[in-house]
């Protein structure tokens, strides 16, 4: 029989970077990580490992990832319409046909969320640029690109 004396996990962790820095547009990001390593004896080292993993990736937030402007050119959120969890990261990234922005519509966000705070009304300018904003209040938010509403680049996360 097979046995297990020690292993390593590694998985990503936002829970190092403060916040602040988490809803700073950036061009360029560092993934951090973090390793659990476990020497243990046969089967308990097996279970402790498995347990340790999963209460790291069921704790540590998550994240989504949206493209401001469609590989092929459009003028799109892609994706425009998705889901995260209350605490999950969301980074908007610069692809094509920016100048772009993403405002959040009053009257389209969960009751008592103020819009100006997670909003990027400035323009992203370059290629790659990035905003991110962490939503924690469970609901439905609209947003839009101001130059490019009118053209269809507009969009919507349900927030669990």
């Amino acid at each position: 029989m097979a046995s297990l004396s020690s292993a390593a996990i590694t998985a990503p962790s936002l829970a190092s970077r403060p916040a602040q820095a988490r809803a700073v547009a950036s061009s360029s990001r560092r993934s951090a990580a973090f390793t659990v390593r476990a020497s243990l004896g046969k089967a308990a080292g097996t279970a402790a490992v498995a347990v340790a993993a999963s209460a790291l990736l069921a704790g540590g937030a998550m994240a989504q990832d949206v493209l401001l402007g469609a590989n092929g050119g459009a003028l799109v959120f892609e994706p425009s319409e998705f889901s995260v969890k209350a605490g999950d990261t969301i980074t908007f990234k610069n692809n094509a046909g920016f100048p772009h922005n993403i405002v959040f519509d009053e009257d389209e966000v969960p009751s008592g969320v103020d819009v100006e705070k997670i909003s990027q009304s400035e323009y992203l300018n370059a290629q790659g640029e990035t905003y991110s904003v962490t939503l924690t209040v469970p609901g439905t938010y609209g947003f839009y690109c101001e130059p490019h509403q009118g053209a269809g680049m507009v969009g919507k996360v349900t927030v669990n």
